[in-house]
């Protein structure tokens, strides 16, 4: 025999041992079930722990558990019984509960398996004075997550059966279990599902319980989850939802001093009671199929469509740091930016100052801008100043995920260097193929989440902490490390101070002068983004008080007009509701909620 057959020949008969071993241990195991129900006629009941709950920052209960029945069996232990009374109990049809039972059977005969639920309290009554005759079934006990409010249901999550495959791969669940889906209940599984208990019970003939076995000796409690402090104001959550009512877009709005989410609107939305596990089989195909996309959360997803002139704030900074303008730059605007044969155009014809570029918005003045900082000399090729400029931007978040504690984040688009490279040939490209870029158009998109940031950015004079959604869990010192720590721009404190400057005249005397509050110095930044496929997208970004700023806040509406129509109005009673409890224009609160956008044009984002 050679080498070669004797080693072929050791692998194989290797294999068939280690075939045999498992086939022999899962017997075993299989068997082990079998001979603690036939011999010892013991009950081994699974308690589930109730989840931790979820609060708002105020303390304002957002949700909780509630009681629900599961009917459970044990295919070995099943004797026959009266299927047309157990079915008129749970209200089931005949061949559900027989293509149940068969499914159990199948997946092990000494194991007990879920046949159906969940079922109410008062079914629970009835059926529980009749388990004396449907031998080999069992009540469990369960409970359902129920939400106080019809609220951010993207940023809660739901609950649903696991499926097999994390059954498979995983120390902790089993079949039937419940694991956290999308939101805090995802991010936070850990801290929310508590710990699962175990007793163990005497059974007699009927399958009535006759007492603990071994006095509980063996019994381990269930251990209930942490609760978790959200950072989410659910007053504000509300009225963001109520402004944002018949359109499509998106509101997140951020403290800026901690990177606490204060609220994370997606519109349109569903009542989150649709997806509990009462209504989740008859409710989770319609909402996942409606063509608006329900389950996509656009604050986080939403980056096919550019921020428009929203971007400015950002390249104004940039290109005082790198000193390719000052605030005594004066730019002559003759209604638009000639670049070969492409024209930009902009709706000023006059010589533009810094302030006016960001408080009347000129296309012109930071198309100038951009073209500076591309062909900027000291980087020996617009190639490799394209590249520090992209470096900058992800500085600020954009290009990047920020690393919300939520699932399903997206980087947005930014192309990079060596894209251009493959689309247009190296060298082949500069300011005039990618002059877009310049007023927030072309090859960028941002998310709704890194336009709030933006605003945080401003509001700090510099820097932000990583945004996050929860403020506290319940028997931890502190939440992740990482959502305290700042991240600098780079960009030098005066020349953010002077784009602030520039911010608080777009409110006071520029594009969104029709927002302007006596009582409050708000800084903001208008933008209205192209929309191939129907009217503008509205933009806004805005962050309030200008001195010790409380709240940062971004609005993209989709196809709702110029910036200062739809968007800004929605950032300022934001923000009024936020600082002063108080809205004083209540004209404007009702032209925007009685405003419907969802017939005007097409949707633009797409998950």
């Amino acid at each position: 025999m050679s080498s070669t057959k004797h080693i072929t020949f050791i692998l194989l008969f290797i294999v068939v041992i280690l075939i045999y071993f498992f086939k022999i241990t899962w017997l075993q195991l299989d068997k082990s079930y079998k001979l603690t129900a036939e011999n010892n006629a013991l009950r081994r009941v699974v308690i589930y722990p109730a989840r931790g709950l979820i609060f708002d920052r105020n303390g304002k209960l957002l949700v909780y558990n509630k009681l629900y029945y599961e009917l459970w069996a044990e295919p070995s232990k099943v004797k026959p019984f009266d299927t047309v009374l157990l079915c008129q109990i749970l209200d089931i049809q005949k061949e559900l509960l027989k293509e149940n039972l068969k499914e159990a059977e199948k997946y092990s005969k000494y194991r007990s398996s879920k046949i159906f639920g969940p079922f109410n309290e008062k079914q629970f009554l009835i059926l529980n004075e009749q388990m004396y005759k449907f031998q080999g079934f069992e009540i469990r006990k369960r409970f359902e997550r129920t939400y106080v409010y019809n609220s951010a249901p993207l940023v809660l999550g739901y609950i649903r059966e696991v499926g097999k495959k994390t059954v498979d791969t995983s120390n902790y669940y089993k079949a039937g279990d419940v694991i956290g889906v999308r939101g805090i209940e995802k991010t936070y599984e850990q801290y929310l599902r508590g710990k699962k208990g175990v007793r163990y019970y005497v059974v007699d003939a009927t399958n009535k319980i006759v007492g603990p076995y071994k006095h509980g000796k063996y019994d381990t409690l269930a251990v209930a989850g942490e609760n978790i402090t959200s950072t989410l104001d659910e007053d504000l959550q509300q009225y963001g939802e109520k402004l944002m009512t018949n359109k499509r877009g998106a509101i997140v709005a951020i403290e800026p001093s901690t990177g606490e989410v204060l609220a994370m609107v997606s519109s349109p939305s569903y009542n989150p009671n649709d997806l509990n596990t009462t209504n989740f089989k008859n409710n989770f195909q319609k909402i996942s199929l409606n063509p608006e996309h329900l389950l996509f959360n656009k604050a986080l997803g939403s980056a096919t469509s550019p921020p428009g002139s929203t971007f400015k704030v950002v390249d104004a900074a940039i290109g005082l740091n790198e000193g390719v303008i000052t605030t005594k730059t004066v730019i002559p605007c003759h209604g638009g930016f000639n670049i070969g044969t492409h024209i930009v155009k902009c709706h000023h014809n006059a010589p533009i100052d810094f302030y006016y570029s960001i408080a009347g918005s000129c296309n012109t003045y930071y198309c100038e801008v951009f073209t500076r900082l591309i062909r900027n000399k000291k980087y020996g090729s617009f190639e490799k100043a394209y590249r520090a400029w992209t470096k900058e931007l992800n500085k600020f978040g954009i290009g990047v995920k920020l690393g919300i504690d939520l699932p399903e984040e997206s980087r947005g688009v930014l192309y990079s260097a060596d894209k251009f490279n493959k689309l247009y040939g190296k060298g082949e490209w500069g300011p005039f193929r990618i002059i877009s870029l310049a007023i927030g158009q072309g090859q960028l998109g941002l998310t709704p989440l890194q336009l709030a940031n933006i605003a945080t950015i401003m509001a700090n004079r510099g820097y932000y902490i990583t945004p996050h959604v929860v403020k506290k869990i319940e028997g931890q010192d502190s939440i992740p490390a990482k959502y305290h720590q700042k991240h600098f721009t780079g960009i030098d404190t005066t020349y953010i101070s002077s784009v602030v400057d520039a911010m608080q005249q777009v409110v006071t005397h520029g594009t969104a002068a029709g927002i302007r509050l006596d009582n409050i110095t708000q800084c903001g930044k208008t933008g209205t983004a192209q929309n191939p496929h129907g009217d503008y997208n509205s933009v806004f970004i805005e962050f309030a008080p200008k001195y010790n700023p409380k709240i940062a806040i971004a609005v993209y509406v989709e196809n709702g007009g110029y910036g200062a129509v739809t968007a800004a109005p929605i950032a300022s009673l934001m923000v009024e509701k936020y600082l002063t409890d108080t809205i004083t224009r209540p004209w404007l609160e009702e032209a925007i909620i009685n405003k419907n956008l969802m017939k005007r044009g097409h949707r633009t984002d797409k998950p």
